[in-house]
């Protein structure tokens, strides 16, 4: 029952991912690869001056689960701020690693369904690409990355 549960929830970001788009006014990009399964997705926030996600997509190939986990992480993070969507990163990278509550796994709501690719050590990369990505990416602009790479 869990197992068609999984499936068919990753089926649906799959084929019908609700942000697998351009992102209009984007003024975060950055490009994730996953070189061992040949995952690459372009990641795009739009990032209000409160530091709020107000809308966010990717664009790329890759394995099935490469692009669910990605589409699932958009469904959680837009509309929230990123010290948040730094928050839940941890949590889904902590749940990958198998350290995380039952109630933190919660928070992840659809992405928690991932928390069996731990067991899948092959899969770990793709599961976690959209995350690492989202991650480096907050933290290039926390830093004036973003802002030094629009300029150049």
């Amino acid at each position: 029952m869990a197992s068609t549960f999984y499936n068919e929830i990753l089926t649906e970001h799959n084929i019908n991912p609700m942000h697998k788009h351009p992102v209009n006014g984007a003024n975060l990009t950055l490009e994730g690869v996953n070189p061992s399964c040949g995952d690459d997705i372009i990641l795009k926030l739009k990032v209000n001056p409160e530091g709020v996600i107000e809308d966010g997509g990717f664009e790329g190939d890759g394995c099935a689960i490469s692009q669910a986990s990605c589409d699932m992480m958009l469904d959680l993070i837009i509309g929230k701020p990123k010290d948040e969507a730094m928050r839940l990163a941890d949590i889904f990278l902590r749940m990958i690693k198998g350290t995380v509550t039952d109630e933190e796994k919660d928070e992840l709501e659809e992405a928690g369904i991932l928390s069996d690719i731990s067991h899948m050590p092959a899969r770990v990369k793709c599961a976690v690409l959209g995350w690492h990505t989202m991650e480096e990416m907050l933290n290039e602009d926390a830093d004036g990355g973003q802002e030094e790479k629009a300029k150049q």
